[in-house]
C-alpha cells in the first residue's frame, strides 16, 4: 500500500507487506550505498511513509558509526523498527540475498570458464572500466567528507600510511577514529561539528535487549567456523576464509570501498587466494549486480575454496567458501543492529562518537586513493615491483608489460563516466564489448 505524502502520521505495514516491499527493494538495489540509500528513501519514506524523514536521517547516522555496509543495516533497523526481530531479519536477509545468489552462480562460471578466450576479454574491458568507477567513488567521497583542513591531512597521512609504509588496515582506520573522538573534545570545528543539543531522555536502559543479542548473535556468527574448526582443523582454507573474513567484518567502517584495498591485498599478496586481475573482476561483479558492493567477498572465498577443494569437490568446496564467507560478513550486521538499535536516538547527540566517526570517513579517502592506485597498476602492467627504502615500500612497474588495451578501456570507461555522464551498467556493458573487440583487433 502506498501512502500519500499529505499523510503526516507514519503507517504501519503488515508483515506480509514488509516481506514483499523489501523483497522487491532486494532484486532493485543497484548503484552502491548511495543509490540503495537513495531506494529505500523513495519507497519507504517518500512514498510509503513507513519511517518518517527524521527517523530516517537518524538511523541513517547510526548505521555509519557501525561497521559493515550502511545500507544493508539501514534496512534491518527499519525492519526492526517495524516488527521487531522478525522484522529486522527478514528486512535485512532479503537485502543481501538476491545480490548473494546471483553472485554465487556467476562466481561458479567464473571459475569455470575464466580460461576461455571470450571470457578473459570481456573481463578485460570489466577491469578497465573498475578503474574509473574506483576514482569516481574517492571523488563523490572526498567531495563529501574532506570539508576542512583537518579533514584533508587525515587522508593524506592515511594515504601515506598504506601506500608507502604498508601499516595494516586496522590500525590506520581505527587510530584515524581515535584521534577524531579526542580532537572532538578540545577543537570540535576542526571536525565542523555540529551542537546537536542535549540527547533525549531513554525511558529505562536496554542493557538486557543489547546483552541477548550480543550473546545470541555472536554464538550464530561462531557457529559455522565452530564447524569448520572441529572438523576440518585451523589449516584448512575454510578455517582461514571464515577468521580473515569474520576480522574484516569488525573493521569495514566507512563503507565497501573503504576496506576493498586492505582485503584486496590481503587475499592477494598474503594468502594468494587470486590474482589482482581476478580482484577487479570480482568487484566489477559486485558492482553489476543487487545487494551490497561488499558482497565482492562471496566471489573472493568461492575462488580460495574452489582452489583448495580437499575434501569436497572444487565445486562443493566453493559453494561452502562463498556461503561462510556471506555469513560472517552479515551475521555481525544484525548483532550491531539489534544490539544498539534501542540506544539510536543518545547516539545520535554523542559528540565524541561523532567526532570519531568524521575523523575516520576522512582517513577512508586516503584508503579509496590508495585503493585507486594499486589496482591501476595491478590491471594495466603484468608486473609491478616492489621497492623497499628503509621502512617505505614503493611500487615499481615494469613499462614494457604495459596492457594498452586495459589502458584504452580504462580511458574510455573514464569519458563515459565523467564526461557522457553514463549511468554503471551502461558504462561496465560498453566497456566489457570494449574488451572483446580489442581482443579480436589485437
Amino acid at each position: 500500500m502506498r501512502r500519500s505524502l499529505e499523510h503526516d502520521t507514519p503507517y504501519h505495514p503488515p508483515f506480509s507487506e514488509l516481506v514483499r516491499v523489501c523483497a522487491r527493494i532486494g532484486f532493485l538495489s543497484f548503484g552502491g550505498p548511495a543509490g540503495q540509500i537513495a531506494l529505500m528513501h523513495r519507497e519507504l519514506v517518500d512514498e510509503r511513509r513507513w519511517v518518517s524523514e527524521a527517523q530516517y536521517l537518524h538511523a541513517l547516522n547510526f548505521c555509519h558509526l557501525l561497521p559493515g555496509p550502511e545500507a544493508q543495516q539501514l534496512a534491518t533497523w527499519i525492519g526492526w523498527k517495524l516488527h521487531g526481530v522478525r522484522g529486522g531479519l527478514v528486512a535485512g536477509l532479503l537485502f543481501v540475498l538476491p545480490g548473494a545468489l546471483v553472485i554465487l552462480a556467476l562466481s561458479m562460471l567464473y571459475a569455470s570458464a575464466a580460461k576461455l578466450g571470450w571470457f578473459a576479454a570481456l573481463f578485460l574491458g570489466i577491469k578497465a572500466a573498475v578503474l574509473a568507477v574506483v576514482v569516481q567513488a574517492l571523488l563523490r567521497i572526498a567531495g563529501r567528507a574532506l570539508n576542512t583542513r583537518f579533514k584533508k591531512a587525515l587522508s593524506v597521512v592515511a594515504f601515506v600510511a598504506l601506500f608507502v609504509f604498508d601499516l595494516p588496515f586496522p590500525l590506520v582506520v581505527l587510530g584515524a577514529g581515535a584521534i577524531g573522538m579526542a580532537v572532538a573534545r578540545v577543537r570540535p570545528d576542526w571536525l565542523a561539528l555540529k551542537d546537536k543539543g542535549p540527547a533525549p531522555a531513554i525511558q529505562g536502559r536496554p542493557w538486557r535487549t543489547s546483552a541477548k543479542a550480543v550473546l545470541a548473535w555472536g554464538a550464530i556468527w561462531a557457529l559455522p567456523l565452530a564447524l569448520v574448526f572441529v572438523w576440518l582443523g585451523s589449516d584448512h582454507v575454510l578455517w582461514r576464509v571464515g577468521v580473515f573474513f569474520s576480522q574484516l567484518a569488525v573493521v569495514t567502517f566507512g563503507g565497501a570501498y573503504s576496506v576493498l584495498a586492505y582485503m584486496a591485498q590481503e587475499a592477494v599478496q598474503s594468502h594468494h587466494w587470486l590474482s589482482a586481475g581476478e580482484m577487479a573482476d570480482g568487484l566489477g561483479l559486485a558492482e553489476t549486480t543487487p545487494g551490497p558492493l561488499i558482497m565482492v567477498t562471496q566471489f573472493v572465498g568461492y575462488l580460495a575454496a574452489f582452489r583448495a577443494p580437499a575434501p569436497f569437490t572444487p565445486m562443493v568446496a566453493g559453494i561452502l567458501g562463498a556461503g561462510l564467507t556471506t555469513w560472517v560478513t552479515f551475521a555481525p550486521c544484525f548483532l550491531w543492529i539489534f544490539a544498539f538499535a534501542p540506544w539510536i536516538e543518545r547516539l545520535e547527540h554523542a559528540r565524541t562518537l561523532s567526532g570519531g566517526l568524521s575523523a575516520l570517513t576522512s582517513a577512508v579517502v586516503g584508503v579509496i586513493a590508495n585503493l585507486s592506485v594499486w589496482f591501476t597498476l595491478h590491471v594495466l602492467f603484468a608486473r609491478v615491483n616492489e621497492v623497499r627504502v628503509g621502512p617505505a615500500r614503493l611500487y615499481d612497474p615494469v613499462w614494457s608489460t604495459l596492457d594498452w588495451r586495459a589502458a584504452v578501456l580504462a580511458i574510455l570507461a573514464a569519458a563515459l563516466l565523467f564526461v557522457a555522464r553514463l549511468n554503471l551498467i551502461a558504462v561496465l556493458a560498453i566497456s566489457a564489448a570494449g574488451g572483446l573487440i580489442l581482443s579480436v583487433l589485437g
